[in-house]
């Protein structure tokens, strides 16, 4: 433990070194090293931020977590702090705000989701009973539900006779997500729903054979569905996509989409994405029955987290749910 502070706090030396025989050598501070060679985007955004977490400014660590509407200020103010002439680096300036209103926006849209997640469903709540019905008519425009109460709804995935039961983890959020995946992206929600209510034959084998009988066989050679229920997935992946967004792992990919800050539409058309891949994931790993979903989630989750350590990598630049956004 000795070891390790004192390496530590060497290496906490020795960087801060480092930094000062930059500045000398190039006559640029830190943040106007960055700013300058790197590239726009995650890599540029992620530099910038640990520099302003890691510096020994108070004003610098803060101001990751100002009001948006103080970014102005607040950039002017490092610029005086590290002696910058905006005039001769006009440059500077600009790219500071677009890191910072990343940055902030990042924070901001982790809170609102959170807000969302926690807010429960409540069936005397008008609008949330006007979402959960539009998401019926939008999975399901031809059969008209015959009651608030009704095991259709086992039609789109949910468990029981209401679905409100559902949304406890994820509150809100969940329908909030399977709701915009279903009015963005309808043909892919309709899609990926009637993939997962299609029985998935199987082949006889040899092996088969000498294990059951021909009658049996003729019982087991069709599985119930391609193996899970629409909704539960969706609030599921609502689930994992909260998660990479509070651990940080969405940062690479909001930084690179996102011009400014990211919002909560930006969240949703990732869900979106996230629904489509996993689905393509689930028919690929052709798992025997729903027992395995836990596992295949995980291996599902390990591989966008792989993704997301590119630097450089955008999951759904060209998803149909964010092309509205892409023309922001």
């Amino acid at each position: 433990m000795f070891v390790q502070v004192c390496l530590y706090f060497y290496c906490k030396c020795l960087w801060r070194c480092l930094k000062f025989v930059a500045r000398k050598l190039t006559g640029r501070c830190e943040l106007q090293r960055i700013c300058y060679n790197t590239k726009p985007g995650a890599s540029r955004t992620m530099k910038i931020e640990s520099s302003l977490r890691g510096s020994k400014s108070k004003l610098l660590q803060t101001s990751v977590s100002v009001h948006p509407d103080a970014i102005e200020k607040t950039i002017d103010d490092i610029m005086d702090l590290k002696k910058i002439n905006p005039d001769i680096n006009p440059q500077l300036g600009v790219s500071l705000q677009a890191c910072l209103l990343q940055i902030v926006g990042y924070r901001n849209l982790t809170a609102e989701v959170e807000k969302l997640r926690r807010e429960p469903y409540d069936s005397e709540n008008p609008q949330h009973e006007e979402m959960l019905l539009k998401l019926w008519k939008c999975l399901k425009p031809d059969s008209p539900l015959e009651a608030r109460i009704s095991k259709q709804w086992c039609e789109i995935g949910f468990q029981g006779d209401d679905p409100k039961t559902d949304f406890r983890g994820m509150g809100l959020l969940g329908l909030y997500n399977l709701l915009y995946f279903a009015e963005r992206d309808t043909a892919i929600a309709l899609q990926v729903l009637s993939d997962s209510l299609q029985p998935k034959y199987r082949e006889v084998t040899k092996k088969d054979l000498s294990q059951f009988s021909k009658a049996e066989w003729e019982r087991k050679k069709f599985d119930k569905a391609i193996g899970y229920s629409f909704a539960i997935v969706g609030i599921n992946i609502t689930d994992l996509a909260y998660n990479l967004l509070v651990s940080g792992a969405l940062k690479t990919h909001f930084y690179n989409v996102a011009p400014e800050a990211p919002t909560l539409a930006h969240f949703q058309q990732t869900f979106c994405y996230l629904m489509h891949e996993f689905h393509k994931f689930w028919i690929e790993e052709d798992p025997p029955d729903i027992m395995e979903f836990n596992r295949v989630r995980e291996k599902f989750h390990k591989q966008i987290l792989k993704q997301l350590q590119n630097p450089d990598m955008a999951l759904c630049p060209h998803f149909a749910a964010s092309e509205s956004l892409i023309n922001m």
